[in-house]
């Protein structure tokens, strides 16, 4: 009973009570930062729900973290895009700066969940860039997962758009040593001829020489001019 009465906020969020949340917030608004036994917020709860007033409550909270993880991992944009009908749940945690579920899913290398969000019916998008201008595919290439490369390729990720700083796929891999990476994108027909905001090349990029001859000897042995 403790445990409930603790956590009441959650369970209002996740029953779709708007009344009981705000009161709870007018109380302590301490509470929308609060985590449950599951290491959820109460937005966790809000997106699970696909209760859109409850969520749009919760954002404007002091210190609201539109990437916050509960124990699994799990932000609330990634819960919002697994449930049906979560877009306006979705747009409101974009508006506030949250990462898409794609974009965490390939900076932490999670495969498993990135091929469910692709197989859903509608598929998460591989062509939504963030707040750096990036898309999921900059993300995967600069922590050097070439699944993850290959996965969103597979599904209509761009190959060779820039970022806000002008980097391309190929330049995050190349710039993080990732000369495995840097391969299957040449490999996969990524230009060599872009140039980021400073005039860099992608294998101007490389962080010592090892990299680089790595990188230009395999392009070699599969016959891709650098």
């Amino acid at each position: 009973m403790a445990a409930e009465s603790k956590f009441a906020i959650h369970a209002a969020a996740r029953e779709g009570r708007l009344a009981a949340v705000e009161s709870l917030l007018n109380a302590d608004p301490r509470l929308a930062r609060l985590k449950d036994e599951d290491g959820r917020l109460p937005i966790h709860w809000a997106a699970s729900s696909n209760q859109t007033e409850i969520a749009t409550l919760l954002i404007q909270q002091k210190d609201f973290d539109p990437d916050a993880q509960d124990d699994m991992g799990w932000t609330p944009l990634m819960i919002s895009a697994s449930v049906k009908d979560g877009d306006k749940i979705i747009d409101l945690l974009l508006s506030k700066g949250a990462d898409t579920a794609l974009h965490f899913l390939a900076s932490k290398n999670n495969l498993d969940v990135a091929r469910k969000l692709l197989e859903q019916k509608p598929p998460a998008s591989t062509r939504v860039r963030d707040k750096r201008g990036q898309y999921p595919i900059h993300r995967a290439a600069a922590v050097g997962s070439v699944p993850m490369v290959k996965l969103l390729l597979e599904n209509r990720s761009p190959l060779d758009a820039t970022d806000s700083a002008g980097y391309t796929a190929l330049h995050h891999a190349v710039a993080e040593g990732r000369g495995d990476t840097a391969v299957a994108l040449l490999k996969a027909g990524a230009a060599t001829d872009k140039k980021d905001a400073d005039g860099c090349l992608a294998l101007d990029l490389a962080p010592d020489s090892d990299v680089r001859k790595f990188i230009e000897r395999e392009a070699e042995r599969d016959g891709i001019a650098i």
